[in-house]
């Protein structure tokens, strides 16, 4: 039997024709990343939102242990003068549990 027509594929355009396509997958790729970048989710914020944010970093500056009601409480019970009301403790852990 004979085949008439088709020839053997050289190596050569084989490779060639291969290589053109990765040259376009590539080439397609980057098109892909450059669109995905171009169409990232972007925010705003709204005036509520920038104060609020203002509003946060201050509160972050200030310190955790206020040192005034320190000292005020300090000074109370060395001078006798810091009464301690034992229903409102008892009401206070009550209501915790």
């Amino acid at each position: 039997m004979k085949i008439d027509g088709n020839s053997p594929v050289e190596r050569k355009d084989l490779y060639s024709g291969v290589h053109e396509v990765d040259k376009h997958q590539e080439t397609k790729k980057k098109n892909d990343v450059e669109k995905a970048d171009a169409e990232k989710d972007k925010i705003s914020l709204s005036g509520k939102a920038k104060e609020i944010s203002e509003l946060k970093a201050t509160i972050d500056q200030l310190p955790d242990v206020r040192t005034d009601k320190i000292d005020a409480v300090k000074h109370a019970i060395d001078t006798g003068n810091y009464n301690i009301d034992a229903r409102k403790i008892a009401q206070k852990i009550l209501e915790e549990l």
